[in-house]
């Protein structure tokens, strides 16, 4: 009688535990369905309009659907509304991970500068021709941005390591740093050429209209690499949220864990810069959706917060298409537009709580 007294509490918080995971589980479930049907309705929406069953139709059975209808589909709708998807993911992975290890709740590639680094390393190679990385010239562009995001993150990785450095401190820094990327980015725009002044002002801007099967499997591949990485870390990481040095307590090399994200971050965040143009706020609104949902335990934020931005950014693909009848509008406009009101109710709720 004795020992099952004593395993009561034992039981009744596995079951707890069981209920909690199938919740988040549910949940996950259920943005995942969200995801599709938005998926569905990016491709059902242009100026041709089709029907949800028609979009369906057509992806599942091609041959029986009639040549106009498949190469809308399949050549022109479908890379777009899959672009949406891949890159959200990869903005909302870099940022939950980049507030992971900062512990800053405004952390973001976005907010921290990392995507205007990228995106000042793209116009370097569209307007001046100039190659960061000389032996792969015909992959300028993303290589530059890679490089340049990947400077940005040590930069702000190796300040954030300084005794004294506060989270204010490391906001204050990404801010400084999004005003010098975009004054060099201003810089080469005024130099260019109408055809290279162009091509700047689509990243300036953030949009899916080019994308490209390519461009799909190349952040995809992206994803495919980063994701399993932090999986791997899903421990870790967790619980470096508990502090350095609780985490250094469980055998956590605190240093190592930090400079092996920031590498992966700059990775998620410089090759869709590379693609789309800059596209805000994603990084910073999906991971703390995700954290409102299932919570800091990494097996459930890390995939919350993927499906979190790739929903979000293909939301806002399909109102793109909405507002104006016949027109697209540029996604990162809209992402903006949605973004600086939550950013500013994250900034009102920090002064009133830690986070």
């Amino acid at each position: 009688m004795a020992v099952a007294t004593e395993t009561m509490p034992a039981i009744e918080g596995r079951n707890q535990y069981r209920a909690i995971s199938a919740r988040r589980l549910t949940i996950l479930g259920l943005m995942l369905a969200a995801l599709l049907v938005s998926v569905a309705a990016d491709m059902a929406l242009g100026p041709a309009r089709y029907t949800l069953n028609e979009v369906v139709s057509t992806i599942l059975w091609p041959s029986s659907a009639g040549d106009q209808l498949r190469v809308v589909i399949w050549d022109i709708r479908m890379p777009v509304a899959l672009m949406a998807v891949t890159v959200g993911a990869c903005l909302s992975l870099a940022g939950a991970q980049m507030q992971t290890i900062l512990a800053n709740p405004l952390a973001s590639p976005f907010t921290l500068g990392i995507s205007a680094a990228a995106g000042f390393g793209a116009a370097l190679g569209l307007v001046a021709g100039v190659a960061i990385f000389p032996t792969a010239v015909q992959f300028m562009i993303p290589i530059n941005a890679f490089l340049m995001a990947m400077a940005a993150s040590l930069f702000i990785y190796g300040v954030s390591t300084l005794r004294g450095v506060t989270v204010e401190t490391i906001v204050l820094l990404g801010i400084a740093l999004v005003f010098t990327f975009n004054a060099l980015l201003s810089l080469l725009e005024y130099l260019a050429s109408e055809q290279a002044l162009a091509a700047v002002v689509f990243w300036t801007m953030g949009s899916l209209t080019k994308a490209t099967w390519t461009k799909v499997a190349v952040t995809g591949v992206v994803l495919v690499v980063c994701v399993p990485l932090f999986a791997r870390n899903a421990w870790a990481l967790t619980a470096l949220r508990l502090g350095d040095d609780k985490a250094a307590s469980f055998g956590v090399n605190v240093k190592r864990l930090r400079l092996e994200t920031m590498m992966l971050v700059s990775l998620l965040a410089a090759i869709p810069v590379s693609f789309v143009g800059t596209i805000g706020f994603i990084g910073l609104v999906g991971p703390h959706i995700a954290r409102m949902v299932v919570g800091e335990d990494q097996r459930f934020f890390l995939p919350g917060s993927l499906i979190c931005g790739a929903l979000l950014l293909s939301v806002t693909s399909v109102v793109s298409k909405m507002l104006i009848p016949g027109a697209i509008l540029p996604i990162g406009v809209i992402t903006a537009l949605v973004g600086v009101p939550f950013f500013f109710s994250l900034i009102f709720t920090n002064r009133r709580r830690a986070w």
